[in-house]
């Protein structure tokens, strides 16, 4: 778990907002892949070759940057199998955040105090004031103006948007995301892996479940997934064991 002095803040966000849709990070999963040697298949928005490779940087980095080797098998089983839907930008959502400590921080200050409390909206200015008041702890982002802080307020929005998680226009409104079955065991498996704690009750991640952690309990523990993993729960407790390889998973329970 990433504390707030270790925070690495970037500008990624910015142009990751900017490309014409996420279709395009399918094309970099292939390692060989490079932008600039492409015809703009996708990238027709796109003009310059410089532009083009701050993209390819952007996405390579906190896109599909994977912090193992399991991480990574899990979710190019789902990119590979799947066209862009929405359990594909779900999958986008949960390893940006895990790669990306700005984005991560908002949504753990903004988005999901949103979600969770019900409201409908947030506002570009509450992302502002959140990156004023990490501002004024972080030397690296003193220098940034207020112009760069609202297009990051902005982008980080669109952002949301783009991953289907927010809908409308100058007032976005936010979703309700629910995990079908299929994608609560691929969040799982996520989950463990990402977590350093054997212990995941209080893991931050928690939240990207999209549910409180009773209803997120409750589900794991279900017997349909029996077969997927194994836990121990002792109520300050919550271990959760794989089953199936992270090669395999996706298609184990795309079958099922």
């Amino acid at each position: 778990m990433i504390t707030e002095t270790k925070l690495k803040i970037n500008t990624d966000i910015n142009i990751i907002s900017n490309l014409p849709d996420f279709t395009v990070v399918k094309h970099f999963i292939d390692k060989n892949f490079s932008i600039s040697k492409s015809e703009h298949h996708g990238f027709a928005d796109i003009k310059t070759i410089k532009s083009l490779k701050r993209f390819e940087s952007a996405i390579r980095k906190s896109m599909i940057s994977y912090p193992s080797e399991k991480v990574e098998m899990l979710f190019n089983s789902l990119y590979f199998a799947e066209s862009v839907s929405q359990d594909y930008l779900i999958s986008l959502f949960w390893n940006l955040s895990s790669n990306n400590d700005l984005f991560s921080y908002l949504n753990a200050n903004i988005y999901f105090p949103a979600l969770y409390s019900g409201r409908i909206s947030i506002k570009s200015t509450e992302v502002q004031a959140c990156i004023k008041d990490l501002q004024n702890r972080f030397e690296e982002i003193q220098s940034w103006t207020p112009i760069t802080i609202a297009e990051t307020s902005s982008s980080y929005l669109r952002i949301l948007k783009k991953l289907n998680l927010m809908e409308g226009g100058v007032n976005k409104t936010l979703k309700s995301p629910h995990l079908s079955d299929k994608m609560f065991a691929l969040f799982v498996y996520w989950l463990i892996a990402v977590e350093p704690k054997s212990n995941i009750l209080n893991s931050k991640w928690l939240d990207y479940s999209f549910m409180e952690k009773k209803s997120f309990i409750e589900r794991l523990l279900q017997k349909k997934f029996s077969k997927v993993y194994n836990v121990t729960y002792t109520g300050d407790n919550l271990k959760v064991e794989p089953i199936i390889s992270y090669e395999n998973i996706y298609d184990v329970i795309a079958k099922s």
